[in-house]
């Protein structure tokens, strides 16, 4: 039984209690399974009370995750001000940042990053900041902690371009994509044990967790979350929109 029928069957169990109770004390004769017969055969004449109450507890759903969403944006947008070490893409003194959230082993992902490189060549001004979210598989997060330690060697954006073409990301996968871009491997494997990067990537796994992201990819920009495979048409008008929003918010207050 998935959540929304659990809480709708509290509700309409809490609706026949209620209802035992107050009908029980308005007409003795009434015992309580009589009562809750007659409100089963109610439902069961009006199904639209259901799908109602279905679409009332979605709605309500809805809206206190955007809430939860929109207070984790505000925090996260405070720690991405404040960290110093998460790779940078695109312009890094662009005026509209993009983050990524993702997994090396993610299908969608891999279909996801070419779309970013194209958005990178459309729109100057866009910054990105990746986010090493490894969920899938124990080779994910062999594949993040390699794409970290390639930062270390200048090389972040490389590893990690070539890590969404490969085709795996096991340790000799590592080892051959670390040779192929120019790679030391020695002390890229030196500097994958380095505890730094594990906390990195625990940090990013409780900044998704407060953003309630669940899977991979996702996308932040601005004031909004992204879930999913976003499209070029869709990142490029989310770009806009962030910069649009900035601009008026830069605008000094019209005077009455």
């Amino acid at each position: 039984m998935n959540r929304h029928l659990q809480r709708l069957s509290l509700a309409l169990a809490a609706a026949c209690v209620s209802f035992a109770v107050h009908g029980q004390a308005a007409n003795p004769l009434l015992d309580r399974a009589a009562v809750e017969n007659i409100v089963k055969e109610y439902l069961l004449k009006n199904p639209a009370l259901i799908r109602d109450a279905m679409a009332a507890l979605q709605a309500q759903e809805e809206a206190e995750r955007e809430q939860l969403v929109a207070g984790a944006l505000k925090s996260f947008r405070a720690e991405l001000d404040a960290e110093t070490d998460a790779p940078v893409g695109g312009n890094p003194k662009g005026d509209v940042t993009v983050v990524e959230f993702y997994d090396y082993n993610c299908g969608y992902c891999k279909k996801v990053a070419p779309v970013l490189t194209e958005l990178l060549k459309r729109d100057a001004g866009v910054r990105v900041i990746y986010k090493e979210y490894p969920i899938l598989s124990p080779q994910s997060m062999v594949a993040a902690k390699a794409a970290l330690a390639a930062q270390r060697q200048g090389k972040f954006v490389a590893m990690h371009e070539a890590l969404m073409l490969a085709p795996g990301t096991d340790e000799a996968t590592v080892k051959a994509l670390s040779e192929q871009i120019g790679l030391d491997h020695d002390r890229l494997q030196k500097d994958m044990q380095d505890p730094l990067l594990e906390r990195a990537i625990q940090r990013n796994h409780g900044q998704a967790g407060a953003m309630n992201i669940n899977g991979t990819p996702a996308f932040v920009i601005g004031e909004r979350l992204i879930p999913g495979a976003a499209s070029l048409e869709q990142l490029l008008d989310l770009v806009k929109t962030e910069r649009d929003r900035q601009l008026s918010a830069a605008l000094p207050p019209k005077k009455d």
